[in-house]
C-alpha cells in the first residue's frame, strides 16, 4: 500500500534492499543509526524522493539517495532504480581494511603457535 510522497523509511530500507528484514531496518532507526537532515530518525518517519540517507554500520557509514519510493520488496533489479549509493571511497576502504586488520598469514601445515612463538607475535604487535 504506496501513497504518492508517503513512506516510512524502515519500509523503504526494507524494500531498497538495504536490510534483509523490516524489523532489522526498524531496529536499526531505533537505535540512532539511521540519519537524515543531520537527525537521527524514528522507524515512522516518512522518507521523500531526493533525500540522502546515511545508515551507521560501523565503521562505515554508507550514504543513500531516495530515487523512488518504493512499497513492497521487489527484485534486486528493480530496487537499484529506487536508491544509488553514494558513499564515498574513504567509508568503502574502511571496511577492506578492517577486514585485514589482525589477520595473520600462516604457512600451511605450521599449525599452532607455541608459546614461544606467540611471545614474539605479541611483541611484533606491541601487546604486552
Amino acid at each position: 500500500m504506496e501513497h504518492d510522497n508517503n513512506l516510512r523509511i524502515d519500509k523503504w530500507l526494507w524494500a531498497a534492499r538495504i536490510f534483509k528484514t523490516r524489523s532489522q531496518a526498524a531496529e536499526a532507526c531505533k537505535k540512532g543509526r539511521i540519519i537524515i537532515d543531520d537527525i537521527q530518525v524514528k522507524p515512522s518517519r516518512t522518507v521523500k524522493v531526493g533525500e540522502v540517507v546515511f545508515v551507521k554500520r560501523p565503521p562505515v557509514t554508507y550514504q543513500y539517495k531516495v530515487l523512488g519510493l518504493l512499497g513492497n520488496r521487489k527484485s534486486a533489479k528493480i530496487a537499484a532504480d529506487y536508491v544509488e549509493d553514494i558513499t564515498p571511497e574513504e567509508e568503502k576502504v574502511k571496511l577492506e581494511m578492517k577486514n585485514y586488520a589482525g589477520f595473520e598469514i600462516r604457512q600451511k601445515g605450521y599449525g599452532r603457535p607455541t608459546k614461544r612463538e606467540r611471545r614474539l607475535i605479541d611483541k611484533l604487535k606491541k601487546k604486552y
